[in-house]
């Protein structure tokens, strides 16, 4: 077949349409793309409005206990993790049961510390207590509190250091107080017992 040396004749209308389906093509392939994002492994967002937590030496092997009362009364620790809206996320013993499990390796965790979340804010006050409950080094033991307002941004309410002498000893760490319009004041550290006697 010659080649006739004309020149093929194309309709502008034709080559736009393309160029639009082209366009429209690429902008569906990023929309997909954005709206099924890659997920973040390891990442926990935990739902909560305040994180309280409680630490102490790593590697200690003594254990100590966060003790939390809500406005209304209801108290949090150990042996009653949840209570309306408040929980105790995370019960430290020391170094006991604190390994995990790497690469069919066990592995000493050597980080103590108890996590208090409150996943509602209810107007009131809150205290927390934290207990010297069992020891074997018979070693006085600083015990750092931290208390975060996590919504709308992060904020910390209180950062404090406690120290516990002797095993069975429990003091007040802090009361704080959320207002009906959440404002949160910190009232101090005024002792009251929450340690249950058993």
């Amino acid at each position: 077949m010659a080649y006739s040396g004309r020149r093929l004749r194309t309709d502008p209308f034709t080559d736009l349409l393309f160029n639009v389906l082209l366009a429209f093509t690429l902008l569906m392939f990023l929309a997909i793309i954005f709206m099924n994002p890659i997920p973040k492994t390891g990442v926990i967002n935990p739902k909560a409005e305040y994180i309280i937590t409680v630490s102490w030496e790593d590697n200690s092997p003594d254990d100590i206990d966060t003790y939390v009362q809500s406005p209304n009364g209801d108290l949090v620790w150990f042996r009653g993790t949840e209570a309306g809206f408040v929980h105790l996320d995370r019960d430290d013993r020391g170094l006991l049961n604190d390994t995990i499990l790497v690469n069919g390796e066990e592995i000493q965790n050597p980080l103590n510390q108890e996590v208090v979340t409150l996943r509602a804010v209810i107007p009131g006050e809150y205290i927390v207590n934290v207990h010297y409950y069992a020891t074997k080094t018979k070693l006085p033991i600083d015990v750092n509190v931290k208390v975060e307002k996590v919504n709308p941004q992060l904020e910390v309410i209180y950062y404090g250091t406690v120290n516990l002498v002797n095993k069975g000893e429990e003091k007040t760490a802090t009361r704080f107080r959320i207002s009906q319009d959440g404002l949160v004041t910190v009232t101090g550290n005024l002792y009251k017992k929450l340690v249950p006697d058993v």
